[in-house]
């Protein structure tokens, strides 16, 4: 690995034009708290608290691809139902995607739908049917296909085995995609990678290579040989094998393996982990990375993800911070962009912790600052500072302001131990912010009152709540610049 460069550039998955073909479903997760036992049964009672819904299943590879900048076309079977409906609107809003969702009214939309109570699932009902598609709806999504593959970078197959890919889609369109020189690459599903055959890579976990090798994979060169006796059997070119703690190892026809290691500093949710690696080296065979240099982003973003909750994404950005700096400390981990902090807050929130948000300039920081913030950490288990862009300092101070720029400024409030995270928004005032991320306590200082702040109105009607923190007299930023002027 030592001649794989770590800045790999990530700028090469914007515009990547991915086709990505897969059986899809909608993932639905409840959230609430058990509070006591049903007198009707001895099961707990789930008090609903939120409800969220996301694509999932190949879904979640296009939502991944999407946050990574790719330009996707999708296609997919779903029912003539609320659900399909609910998807081709989620679709509809994701940037740079392009949703082809074939109707088959014979047939239910996949749904998978979680209840989740302190952090922890306790049931995951599923509405699905895993027979074949019919033989007309196949030849829509073989026609579908060919359709866009003329501009396209890379073909995707992401198979969960709900009746999409039957022999003959299967054997279409890698044959379609070969003979229009478009590379290849499937995450598999069961035993039978010959359906496959054709494929430039495949990306199986370490338990669907064992079942498709049925030979042990319980070391690195154990690894090789599954992979390699896979490679053989089916007509695959190379394989790419993602091995939780043991990391990812590369195995192609020619060269040695390549090994790297996991790269996640904190496991909170694996779920959709392996539609992250899939999404990202993709991405990055189309924009034109060796096989090598994609996988170790794919092992990065991998390592990114899995420290997030339920069916996340990694974005573009945060790949690009992770390859730029391994070393990266803590204080800068903290400041984020929106995307991210959403992600974030929302995990905060799966795992039942209160998230507090406050909000200003913070231009010299001073004893009144630190004493807000430390106050306002003690209402809440999480704490989000929305921090003033320094286009918006200049809009509401004058010009002259702020006197340190926007990422100082964050850099100083992320090193607080008070300050969990930090947001820079560029509008005058934060109520988009807020209404992104949803926070269950809202702070101001005591120069506030309810009616005046913010996002209170919004917040409240979330079931969240309005605090209001006394001031320490004596300090200001405008009265120290001032004092400095003199």
């Amino acid at each position: 690995m030592s001649d794989i460069s770590r800045q790999v550039q990530v700028g090469a998955l914007s515009g990547a034009r991915v086709v990505c073909v897969g059986d899809v479903m909608l993932d639905r997760f409840v959230y609430g708290q058990v509070e006591r036992i049903s007198p009707e049964a001895p099961i707990p009672v789930l008090r609903v608290r939120d409800e969220r819904s996301m694509p999932g299943g190949a879904g979640n590879v296009v939502r991944n691809l999407a946050a990574l900048d790719a330009t996707v076309s999708f296609i997919s079977v779903v029912g003539d139902d609320e659900a399909g409906r609910s998807l081709s609107e989620i679709f509809d809003e994701l940037p740079g995607v392009t949703a082809d969702l074939v109707a088959d009214p014979g047939r239910p939309t996949t749904i998978k739908t979680r209840y989740i109570s302190m952090g922890q699932q306790m049931l995951r009902a599923d509405r699905e049917t895993v027979e074949a598609i019919a033989d007309e709806t196949a030849d829509v999504v073989v026609a579908a296909v060919a359709q866009h593959l003329p501009k396209a970078d890379i073909l995707v197959l992401s198979d969960y085995g709900k009746g999409v890919f039957t022999p003959y889609v299967c054997e279409v369109v890698i044959k379609a995609a070969r003979e229009a020189g478009v590379p290849v690459l499937v995450d598999p599903k069961g035993r039978d990678y010959a359906r496959y055959r054709g494929a430039d890579v495949i990306t199986p976990n370490r338990q669907e290579l064992a079942e498709a090798s049925g030979m042990p994979v319980d070391s690195d060169a154990a690894v090789i040989a599954a992979a390699r006796a896979v490679m053989d059997a089916a007509g695959i070119g190379a394989v790419v094998a993602t091995r939780s703690e043991d990391g990812m190892s590369v195995v192609s026809g020619t060269g040695d393996a390549i090994h790297f290691p996991a790269e996640a500093r904190e496991v909170f949710d694996v779920s959709g982990a392996g539609d992250t690696v899939v999404a990202t080296l993709a991405a990055a065979r189309a924009g034109g990375l060796s096989l090598p240099q994609a996988a170790l982003l794919a092992n990065a973003a991998a390592g990114i993800v899995v420290g997030k909750v339920g069916t996340a994404v990694v974005y573009r950005e945060e790949l690009e911070a992770k390859l730029r700096d391994e070393e990266l400390s803590s204080i800068e981990e903290q400041v984020v962009g929106l995307p991210t902090a959403c992600d974030l807050v929302a995990g905060w929130q799966a795992a039942d912790l209160q998230v507090g948000f406050t909000n200003g300039c913070f231009d010299l920081l001073h004893p009144g600052h630190v004493t807000l913030l430390e106050k306002s950490r003690a209402l809440c288990d999480r704490l989000v500072v929305g921090l003033n862009s320094d286009a918006s300092v200049k809009r509401l101070k004058g010009p002259e302001r702020p006197v340190q720029p926007d990422i100082a400024r964050a850099t100083v409030l992320a090193a607080l131990g008070s300050v969990d995270l930090v947001v820079i928004f560029e509008e005058d005032t934060p109520a988009e912010l807020i209404e992104a991320l949803r926070p269950d306590v809202l702070i101001k200082g005591g120069d506030y009152t309810v009616e005046t702040i913010v996002g209170a109105a919004f917040v409240k009607a979330q079931g969240g709540r309005v605090e209001i923190i006394d001031l320490v007299p004596g300090f200001s930023t405008t009265q120290t610049i001032e004092k400095l002027g003199k």
